[in-house]
């Protein structure tokens, strides 16, 4: 166990290699390969990112959650085993699903998919047990780990790979820190209180059950919707679309410290108004890190950004400015959720519901109307609809507040103050 201060240093520390691992495994694939093997590589990556957060949904932010004070450390200690055991099993079965069809029908790249996600998947999860434990320091570990393998592993492939070696690649990668944090999970759970049970994860009730379909409607839809226009229409959009997003990447990480450590500071504020004003400005400061950013990639010589995404830099570098206003609009969109979480927790799944799909149609029109380019501003117009409505929710909850705090009382020996012309008393 470590001082709180110094485990949230490591818990950002996590994040930012992390997120620089997926940004590294974009960029390396998408140097070593043409614009179309990227193009299906990226179309297989959005299937593993939903995956991911459905796996992330239903085992990780249950865990989180079941780690509060007071539990048993030998109780948690078997809960962290049992989510990992769940992961990998769950993990193997839906690897199987996908590769034994994909594999049938010559579908390389999703077949190779399949086989590698119970590494990927399994390796993610011991993060949140980590987590849970007070021990990001080995989470940390391990995905520096997984970083250091990953990008030799990406960068000495030979020149023009198939997407299916490019997964493969990338998904064996991982093994090394799979072994690592599960060796450092074995041995922090050593005092764990009998037998795992990764079957009272599929118990009715269970946690993850309501967090998944939070996911499905507040994140998978658009990324499904991705996925159909890749399959159904245009595969180089995706590519596109995963490139211009990956030079954003480093946002992600600001985002994600936000909701991790958003709720609890916004839970110092005494009045709504004040929850609000503080997630108001947070949203903004996001906001103008996102149009900066956004401008001094613009500015970038073509000759860099092929070093950076390679043939596939220039049908991202034409989405830059609706990408970088997609992020602009998701900062205020995220802000405004975490300050619905402390104020009215259940407000925000409606939110989530109608405004993804609001999302998704907004995303397929502009690709009917505009192509590629369409689409990014589609997925633009979405965040910035779903940022006005979490906004607009927010100002109701702050009245509905201010109306139920009770009046503060005068001080002794002045009058209360007037009402309608008149001296209350």
């Amino acid at each position: 166990m470590i001082r709180p201060g110094r485990a949230v240093a490591f818990s950002i520390a996590d994040q930012g290699v992390a997120a620089l691992t997926n940004i590294a495994v974009v960029v390396f694939a998408a140097r070593q390969s043409s614009a179309g093997a990227f193009a299906d590589f990226a179309l297989v990556y959005a299937v593993f990112a939903v995956l991911l957060g459905a796996c992330t949904a239903y085992v990780g932010q249950s865990l989180v959650l079941r780690g509060g004070a007071g539990r048993d450390p030998a109780e948690l200690a078997r809960d962290c085993r049992s989510a990992a055991l769940f992961a990998l099993a769950a993990a193997t079965a839906v690897g199987l699903v996908l590769a034994l069809p994909a594999y049938a029908l010559s579908a390389g790249a999703l077949a190779a998919l399949g086989a590698v996600l119970p590494i990927v998947l399994t390796q993610d999860t011991l993060r949140y047990a980590f987590s849970v434990l007070r021990r990001p320091q080995l989470a940390l570990a391990a995905d520096v780990l997984r970083l250091a393998v990953a990008v030799p592993a990406l960068s000495l492939l030979p020149a023009g790979p198939g997407a299916a070696t490019l997964v493969l690649a990338w998904g064996l990668s991982a093994l090394p820190a799979l072994g690592l944090a599960s060796w450092l999970l074995y041995r922090a759970t050593a005092d764990a209180a009998g037998r795992p049970r990764p079957a009272a994860l599929l118990a009715r009730g269970h946690l993850g059950q309501r967090f998944v379909v939070e996911f499905g409607v507040g994140n998978a839809s658009s990324q499904l919707a991705i996925i159909g226009l890749g399959a159904l229409a245009n595969p180089l959009a995706v590519g596109a679309l995963r490139g211009a997003g990956t030079v954003f990447g480093p946002l992600n990480v600001l985002f994600n410290t936000a909701t991790g450590f958003g709720p609890p500071l916004l839970g110092e504020q005494r009045s709504g108004a004040g929850k609000a004003r503080t997630a108001a400005l947070a949203g903004g400061a996001l906001a103008a890190v996102a149009a900066l950013w956004a401008l001094l990639l613009s500015m970038l010589p073509d000759s860099w950004g092929r070093q950076l995404l390679g043939d596939t830099w220039q049908s991202a570098s034409a989405l830059i400015p609706a990408t970088g206003s997609q992020y602009a609009a998701m900062a205020m969109g995220t802000c405004g959720l975490l300050a619905l979480r402390v104020l009215s927790p259940r407000a925000t799944l409606p939110i989530q519901l109608v405004f993804s799909l609001v999302s998704v149609v907004a995303l397929l029109t502009g690709y009917a109307l505009g192509g590629i380019l369409g689409a990014a501003w589609g997925l633009c117009a979405g965040s910035a609809a779903k940022a006005v409505a979490a906004w607009t929710r927010v100002a109701f909850e702050v009245r509905v507040a201010a109306e139920r705090e009770p009046e503060a009382e005068p001080p002794d020996g002045e009058p209360a103050p007037e009402r309608d012309g008149r001296v209350a008393g």
